[in-house]
């Protein structure tokens, strides 16, 4: 029993594999860096990863860097030289190599340094690996997660620019505008909307697309690749337009000229409904992944939902502003003596629409009457409200009432409706012949007067309560300011979206209403227009704007008889110089400077007695009178029926002496009776041998 050996069939244990056989089963190799000798041993597996022939390589490091980039073996020689003297124990670095056909392939180094008693690093003992494999399915990764965090960007920064567009307008400029296809992913553009049985292309984008422009509308039958998208509500993904022509004969004409390689044709779909399609085209893309795919579906939903919102929007704008047209008067009446220009904006969103109003009334005796005005609130029930009392309004004026009575009715009228709203408003009655104005104003803002020679002056307009107010308060005193409107001046009358700056106050607004009619056109229309773009347009408000431009007819007389008009108010410090100098110049222009002194000395006198001793301003007229004898004739006007007189004060007075020096200057001087007032006047005799028309 004991001579029994083992049995001869049975199965024989398999071979122990050595250690360098199992690296380089695992497609990994070892080496040996002896640091002191400068010797680096690889063994056959290690050769074979760095693609060296046993025969040529010298055993050094440099023998191995030349398979190498100069960066990578620098980067791996700085990463062994930080261990060696931070005295770590082993360290690993990624690196390529360029192998003999020529590909790149990753490899990693893993070393252990091994060091003596004092810790110097005598030898490095490691393993070396195809790291190919491994970096590719994580560079995969990567690819993968930068193409999903370009698509979430791609999403996010075109969600952002389309949560601003409110209208139709705003989206296509969203779509358009600067870095608009950057943030898009893409290359080119067009954008479509249904509108009954056609696409209405509506927006393009991008090298050498205007040329679809000739296509701007097409029918909705499926000939062309966006309707049939629309139509099937089907995205179609096309990698090759010159394929595309073939199928669609009407485009082919058009994509043969296009510099793009691909496009994305997306219906736009909101609300289970096509509203409109949307085209994306690419340059050098040869296919569409399913995450390209899903980007493009996802961006023509955002789209789509942005377009369906600014529609709507644009619908409701449509009608606020019809319903507002329909209260506002169609068509002004023409005056004589004068130009009339209105505006009106709306407001910029939605449904609230505003209750300003204009209207100019024609009055009997050849008078207009103007006026502009502010329902509170913003909505239809506004609007409704201002065509109302517009017309109520209208209706007293025409009547023939005064001012203060017209609005005091108007209030009464507004209190007796169902409503709790309130208005403001200012209305005048204007003399176009006389220039005479009778203004009130009901809690808004007064006129702003510029005057011939440039000025602007807001005149102190007493005022009411709201109307509306003013009745349930029973406070319907609106007292009258009286006015005058020399040739060549002009009114405005405006509601406060004009001068309600936002975050600023509405003193700033006033002041820069004054500032853009001071620099603006004379013409009525054309200065409304310059006030709309200079403040309402720049400042984007939000609020809706009714505006009243009006001229009196400038008065320069002829060239043999020239005149000058200008009006002084009571409380402008700066009227009496700029009226001096006024008619010194005129003086001047009409080559009889020899008067000026005289005149301006006579002049003076009579302005401030007018505006001393008379409640209101004054009118200040110089004209030419060439019959029988050439002279110059000077007026004030004021509104006092109180006759000056002619005093003679003692040697101590100190005022009193005005008339006699008009009476030592002047040839002649007198008063007349002008209405409701009076004008004091005095006559200079021209020299003979002076002026135009001689």
């Amino acid at each position: 029993m004991s001579g029994v050996g083992p049995d001869p069939g049975a199965p024989r244990p398999p071979r122990a594999t050595d250690p360098g056989e199992r690296l380089a089963l695992n497609g990994m190799g070892s080496f040996e860096w002896d640091l002191r000798a400068g010797l680096l041993a690889l063994d056959p597996a290690g050769l074979v990863i760095f693609d060296l022939d046993p025969q040529e390589y010298d055993g050094t490091p440099a023998g191995v860097s030349v398979r190498m980039p100069q960066q990578d073996a620098a980067r791996l020689r700085e990463t062994v030289s930080g261990a060696l003297k931070a005295g770590e124990e082993s360290f690993g670095s990624y690196f390529m190599v360029h192998r003999r056909d020529g590909r790149e392939q990753w490899t990693h180094a893993q070393g252990r340094i091994l060091r003596d008693r004092a810790g110097r690093g005598e030898r490095i003992v490691g393993i070396v690996r195809d790291a190919a494999a491994e970096l590719a399915h994580s560079m995969e990764l990567r690819r993968l997660e930068a193409a999903r965090a370009k698509q979430t960007t791609i999403v996010q920064r075109t969600t952002e620019a389309l949560s601003r567009a409110v209208t139709v307008d705003d989206v296509t400029a969203a779509l358009t505008g600067a870095g608009a296809l950057e943030r898009l992913g893409a290359d080119g553009l067009a954008l479509g909307l249904v509108e009954n049985d056609a696409i209405k292309i509506i927006a393009l984008s991008g090298e050498t697309l205007e040329i679809l422009s000739e296509r701007r509308f097409t029918r909705l039958d499926g000939s062309l690749p966006l309707s049939q998208a629309v139509l099937t509500r089907k995205a179609r993904f096309v990698t090759s337009l010159t394929e595309l022509a073939g199928e669609f004969p009407l485009l082919g004409p058009y994509l043969r000229r296009i510099r793009y390689d691909a496009a994305a044709y997306l219906p736009l779909i909101a609300q289970a409904k096509a509203i409109g399609g949307l085209v994306l085209f690419y340059r050098r893309r040869t296919e569409f992944s399913p995450e390209e795919r899903n980007l493009c579906l996802g961006l023509a939903g955002i789209v789509a939902q942005s377009l369906q919102r600014a529609l709507l929007f644009d619908q409701e704008r449509e009608f606020a502003t019809g319903l507002q047209a329909a209260m506002l008067p169609r068509r002004i009446p023409e005056i004589t003596g004068g130009e009339i220009a209105v505006r009106y904006h709306s407001a910029w969103s939605g449904r609230e629409v505003g209750g300003d109003w204009y209207d100019v009334i024609a009055l009997p005796r050849d008078r207009v009457g103007i006026v502009v005005g502010d329902v509170q609130g913003h909505d239809t029930h506004a609007a409704a409200i201002m065509g109302q009392l517009r017309i109520a309004l209208r209706a007293y004026a025409g009547e023939g009432h005064a001012p203060s009575t017209v609005l005091a009715r108007a209030s009464r009228f507004l209190a007796e409706l169902d409503t709790e709203r309130f208005a403001t408003c200012t209305y005048a009655q204007v003399d176009l012949e006389t220039g005479g104005v009778r203004a009130v104003r009901a809690g808004h803002l007064g006129p702003l007067i510029r005057h011939t020679d440039g000025r602007t002056g807001w005149p102190n307009l007493r005022g009411g309560l709201p109307l509306g107010l003013a009745s349930v308060f029973e406070q319907e005193d609106f007292p009258e300011t009286r006015l005058d409107l020399v040739p060549g001046e002009t009114l405005v009358l405006c509601t406060d979206g004009l001068v309600e700056e936002p975050a600023s106050s509405i003193t700033a607004g006033m002041e820069a209403l004054a500032h853009a009619v001071r620099s603006g056109p004379h013409e009525a229309g054309a200065l409304a227009d310059h006030l709309l773009d200079r403040l309402w347009e720049r400042w984007g408000s939000g609020d809706d704007v009714a505006l009243l431009v009006l001229r009196r007819a400038p008065d320069p007389g002829t060239h043999r008889a020239p005149r000058i008009h200008q009006y002084i108010h009571q409380a402008d410090p700066e009227g009496l110089s700029e009226a001096r100098f006024a008619l010194r110049q005129a003086l001047r222009d009409w080559g009889m400077p020899e008067l000026a002194d005289d005149v301006e000395v006579a002049a003076g006198e009579l302005l401030v007695n007018a505006l001393l001793h008379t409640d209101g301003g004054a009118v200040l007229t110089m004209e030419v009178l060439p019959e029988p004898v050439r002279r110059i004739r000077l007026w004030v006007k004021d509104r006092s029926s109180v006759w000056p007189r002619r005093r003679t004060p003692g040697e101590a007075a100190t005022t009193g002496r005005g008339l006699l020096l008009v009476d030592a200057l002047a040839s002649h001087w007198g008063v007349e009776s002008r209405g409701d007032g009076k004008a004091v006047w005095c006559e200079f005799t021209a020299p003979a041998e002076h002026g135009p028309g001689r």
